[in-house]
């Protein structure tokens, strides 16, 4: 009969490698889902992170402008002074003049966001450093544009396809029924691609923001067990001795 790995075959140095990876991985993870409620939270102008703000960042609003949805959404922690929001919005309102930006605008901004708004950052956000660039946003907010969706989209593409992939060659040494395993690894990759594609229908159906949503959550749940389960087995979970049972385990995995 064919041997297959499981963890009960690792040393304890490949075990400490895989847990190691294994953590890192997690709390990047967690690191990027803070990122990602920082990034979209209070767009809708209530305190937490909704379906709505998600809708709002992908198709837009409407009524406010890409720079509005910002300053009432994830950027306002960012200003000096509480203050400065409303500054902002009256000029918007009142016809963006550019001697007024020039004069009460563009100071605000240089202290507060060219850190990150700039060609110099490198964040792929967009510019604030000149009145050309801010007018840019003080447009009707139509979401994030397909330029920037299809930047974002291979770089998630490429870089979660690769955790998923080492993630899930540490997960398959685990000892469980071949179909949940099976399925466990398959789902994070249909789930980021069903995510990914959500972003694009969103911009067109906005109701459909909730699918971007669920899919998120089923690959962080996906990866989340993955990681705990291997953890356990390699260093809490006893295998079972029964040796023709476990050979006939092997034959199906």
């Amino acid at each position: 009969m064919p041997h297959y790995r499981r963890f009960s075959d690792a040393s304890v140095s490949e075990k400490m490698l895989d847990t190691m990876f294994l953590i890192t991985i997690g709390l990047g993870y967690l690191f990027a889902l803070t990122h990602t409620f920082y990034s979209h939270a209070g767009r809708d102008g209530e305190a937490g992170l909704s379906v709505k703000d998600v809708e709002i960042a992908y198709f837009g609003e409407s009524h406010q402008t890409r720079l509005g949805a910002a300053l009432n959404g994830p950027m306002s922690d960012n200003l000096e002074k509480p203050e400065q929001q409303a500054v902002i919005l009256d000029w918007i309102d009142a016809g963006k003049s550019e001697t007024t930006f020039n004069s009460e605008i563009a100071p605000i901004l240089n202290n507060n966001c060219i850190m990150c708004h700039s060609v110099e950052a490198e964040m792929g956000l967009p510019p604030l450093t000149s009145y050309k660039e801010v007018l840019e946003l003080t447009h009707t907010d139509t979401g994030a544009s397909v330029q920037s969706l299809v930047k974002v989209s291979h770089i998630h593409l490429f870089g979660i396809a690769f955790i998923l992939f080492f993630v899930g060659r540490i997960f398959i040494l685990c000892e469980m029924a071949p179909i949940v395993k099976r399925i466990t690894v398959v789902i994070p990759f249909v789930a980021i691609l069903i995510d990914i594609t959500s972003w694009y229908i969103t911009k067109i159906i906005p109701g459909f923001s909730f699918v971007v949503v669920i899919a998120g959550g089923l690959m962080g749940l996906s990866l989340a067990m993955q990681i705990l389960v291997s953890m356990y087995q390699m260093w809490i979970y006893k295998p079972r001795t029964d040796a023709h049972t476990l050979s006939e385990d092997r034959m199906h995995q």
